[in-house]
């Protein structure tokens, strides 16, 4: 963690107990931490000392931190707890719920939030009586009007939730569907209301009347369900969307009557994970860390043209030969060479049914198609969407559902020649 301010550390003694304080924000903010690793993180202190700051930050987190994606909350309670108490001030105003000047605030980073709630728990934080003016007149606002809590958390961005918000976003993306329509097949059924002659099965009961024909059957095409074919970016500027996303795939693979004959869903960071088996788990939190044991590229770097070189490779004719809708979710932002991403985008959209990008940087009014991997990506998509928000994913059912829908790609190709 690097440009440490000092450290903030009481004199009463009782560092001990102000550790057990911070292991337990560290508990609500949603780190697994329990009474054992509190013991273990006091011990440590006592044995390392804490007169570097450094030090001390890194014999904490080696006691807290048993994942990747927990360093970045265990970061920002670090700060609040420790060091910076001005910064959790003004995490106390950010949540307060009084009516804001014209003045522009600066908006709560990815787990600043998260951390303000798990230290303000059970802080009063009720707004403070103002004196009235003398010949004031009474403001009234009618808010009858207003979204709801539910309709605000649908269009709240995934790294801007708290815990709670988070908590229950999961709980309404698991209620969710991806409805999709059945395929029309080249092979056939015999059907009596069917629109096509069926001149074998025609022969075939006139062989079983004496060689009269008294009727012509017919016969109708078939249908079949297709599959999902999911590639999900978890690298550190994914991370956040990356696990929402997982619990919507989630509903979405042990959802029945969905339509889809197969969800098979893939992370990717620096490596291609087959995380489908895990998904299958019923419960979600099981599953959820299944997948997560099993990919060890959480918020790494980002090697998009190497994933889907390997997929192509290894998986491509498993899972699409019968044709499947395929969603990519990244943010497109790629360390490998843009010609060789193109290459592997390319044949990816030849052998998918439909190929669908959802990335969350869309969300932003002034996006551009600038970098390089996004100018390569997006020629070889049928769809391009965002997919930052609950109401964002609610959306993607209806570009499933219509096969002409391009989302913003054409805008976003117009956009790219242009510049």
């Amino acid at each position: 963690m690097a440009n440490l301010p000092p450290l903030d550390i009481p004199e009463d003694g009782k560092l001990s107990h102000n550790i057990l304080h911070f292991a337990r924000a560290l508990r609500k903010a949603g780190l697994p931490v329990g009474p054992g690793r509190v013991i273990d993180a006091i011990r440590a202190v006592e044995a390392a000392g804490f007169s570097e700051r450094g030090d001390f930050y890194h014999t904490l987190a080696a006691c807290f931190i048993s994942r990747p994606e927990h360093r970045q909350v265990y970061d920002q309670v670090f700060r609040l707890y420790w060091r910076d108490p001005r910064f959790l001030e003004h995490m106390m105003s950010l949540m307060l719920p009084s009516m804001r000047g014209v003045a522009e605030e600066r908006k709560a980073r990815a787990a600043e939030k998260r951390a303000a709630e798990a230290l303000l728990d059970g802080v009063d934080r009720d707004l403070p009586d103002l004196p009235e003016e003398e010949g004031g007149e009474e403001l009234e606002i009618d808010a009858s009007q207003t979204q709801s809590g539910r309709e605000r958390l649908k269009t709240l961005d995934f790294e801007q939730m708290g815990t709670a918000e988070i908590a229950e976003a999961k709980r309404m993306l698991a209620r969710l569907s991806l409805p999709v329509k059945p395929l029309t097949s080249r092979r056939t059924r015999a059907d009596r209301h069917g629109r096509m002659p069926d001149w074998r099965g025609t022969m075939r009961t006139a062989l079983r009347e004496g060689g009269e024909i008294r009727a012509f059957e017919q016969k109708a095409r078939r249908t079949r369900w297709p599959n999902l074919v999911v590639l999900c970016d978890i690298s550190g500027s994914m991370s956040q969307y990356s696990r929402m996303v997982l619990h919507f795939l989630h509903a979405v693979a042990n959802e029945k009557g969905a339509g889809w004959a197969k969800v098979h869903a893939f992370t990717f960071g620096t490596r291609l994970t087959n995380i489908t088996r895990q998904l299958a788990t019923r419960d979600v939190d099981a599953a959820l860390a299944a997948a997560g044991a099993e990919a060890q590229d959480w918020e790494g770097g980002t090697r998009i043209a190497s994933a889907l070189h390997a997929f192509n490779r290894d998986w491509s004719r498993r899972v699409l030969g019968t044709g499947a809708v395929v969603l990519l979710i990244t943010d497109g932002l790629d360390r490998d060479e843009a010609d060789t991403l193109s290459q592997e985008m390319e044949r990816l959209h030849l052998s998918a049914l439909r190929l669908i990008w959802i990335n969350p940087l869309l969300r932003w009014d002034g996006f551009a198609p600038k970098a390089k991997g996004i100018r390569a990506m997006l020629p070889h998509v049928d769809c391009f969407r965002a997919g930052h928000s609950i109401a964002s994913l609610e959306d993607l059912a209806r570009a499933i559902s219509h096969a002409d829908d391009p989302g913003e790609r054409d805008r976003m190709l117009r956009v790219m020649r242009q510049s």
